[in-house]
């Protein structure tokens, strides 16, 4: 209303759809606050009120094709949920300095000396979350059917897109270890599945915070499950019941809970990679001996 009282506007000459308003949020403000949301409105307002000055036909009712009409291409776009189940990449649910925001963490297995990567301007804390994750990976190998050894010949990259938002903080401590699991033992993410807590050496699963943001922005972007601390349930009364019903809300307190419904089943199969590099050591010729 204030925006409209500037521009010179009464209330029943222009509405804003709701869905207008969440186009704004999404794609011209990113921003945890209102400020930026109040200008965008107000410069809709003025270009509504220069058409009614001018006389000419003016939209009433402002939907989201009038967004970008009046306030030009979207200056923001929003994380989209991944389109497939893929092995190695699961999605985080995140909290950043612009508000809840869903986040893919990508692993890439290396031919490498044992080294660990991790790009995508990424916080000290959260470094220290993938050190734990890789920890947690190593320390249960043979869970996986994996061999302790085969990491020493390997580089390991864990790189989270979109470079230009800092990324720090504990949370994304079990979906790295999702990932990172995933990719070793090639059994794929599910593409609906969003998470978030912190991970501790031993595969526990410790609370976190911005609940309500990261729920918002699971359920903005499409997500159906997202697996969250048993320590957090408390915060679930900040969320919209409407948003609640429409997910599947996970419990968690270990990560054995998060592998049995963020992973698809395992196959009984040596993963590819790995037979891959056990027929390159065979074809190897060994050393010639006098």
């Amino acid at each position: 209303p204030r925006q409209m009282d500037e521009s010179g506007l009464e209330a029943e000459e222009v509405q804003f759809q709701e869905q207008a308003i969440r186009r704004i949020i999404r794609e011209y403000t990113y921003e945890a606050g209102v400020r930026n949301l109040e200008r965008e409105i107000g410069r809709m307002c003025r270009k509504v009120a220069r058409l009614k000055s001018e006389k000419k036909s003016y939209p009433r009712r402002l939907v989201p094709l009038h967004v970008e009409k009046f306030l030009g291409p979207p200056q923001f776009f929003q994380t989209e949920a991944e389109r497939q189940d893929e092995i190695g990449v699961a999605t985080a649910v995140a909290w950043t300095e612009s508000g809840g925001e869903i986040m893919p963490v990508e692993i890439l297995i290396l031919e490498g000396k044992g080294n660990l990567q991790i790009t995508g301007q990424i916080g000290e804390i959260m470094q220290e979350s993938a050190q734990a994750a890789l920890s947690y990976l190593k320390w249960h190998s043979h869970d996986f059917g994996l061999e302790p050894e085969l990491y020493e010949g390997l580089d390991i990259h864990i790189h989270i897109p979109e470079g230009a938002i800092p990324k720090d903080g504990p949370s994304a401590g079990i979906t790295i270890a999702t990932s990172l699991i995933s990719a070793f033992t090639e059994r794929r993410v599910y593409k609906d599945v969003g998470m978030t807590g912190e991970i501790t050496l031993r595969g526990r699963v410790l609370p976190i915070g911005g609940v309500r943001e990261k729920i918002l922005a699971a359920h903005r972007a499409g997500l159906k499950t997202v697996i969250m601390p048993e320590r957090n349930k408390k915060d679930l009364v900040d969320v919209p019941k409407k948003v609640l019903s429409d997910l599947k809300i996970v419990l968690v307190t270990h990560m054995d809970e998060v592998l049995g419904v963020a992973l698809h089943p395992p196959t009984g199969e040596r993963p590819e990679w790995l037979k891959r590099r056990s027929k390159r050591d065979e074809d190897e010729p060994g050393e010639q001996t006098d």
